[in-house]
């Protein structure tokens, strides 16, 4: 995954397509998008933190940062994204 500022906020993006945006706000800091089938995988574990149906997960800021459960959040995201077929560039051809 590469690196990229998007929509204003940071981003992992693989192969032109965003695997995950994050974000840092006054009382949590946000992983985007998440969509039905990550939370129906990982239910149990997104339990105790918030999140909503317009693909945000929100963690406090006042707890420890749940390192694995992001970095399996990443790989889920990151096969979602190498499962979809490559996004095709809109590049003007010379004239």
């Amino acid at each position: 995954a590469e690196e990229a500022i998007s929509y204003g906020i940071p981003a992992f993006k693989l192969d032109g397509r965003a695997v995950l945006y994050f974000a840092a706000w006054k009382e949590h800091y946000s992983l985007y998008p998440t969509g039905a089938r990550l939370v129906a995988a990982f239910r149990k574990e997104l339990a105790r933190y918030e999140f909503n149906a317009k693909g945000t997960i929100r963690f406090p800021l006042a707890e420890p940062v749940p390192a694995k459960l992001i970095e399996r959040i990443a790989k889920f995201r990151a096969r979602e994204v190498a499962g979809r077929e490559p996004m095709k560039t809109n590049a003007r051809k010379k004239r």
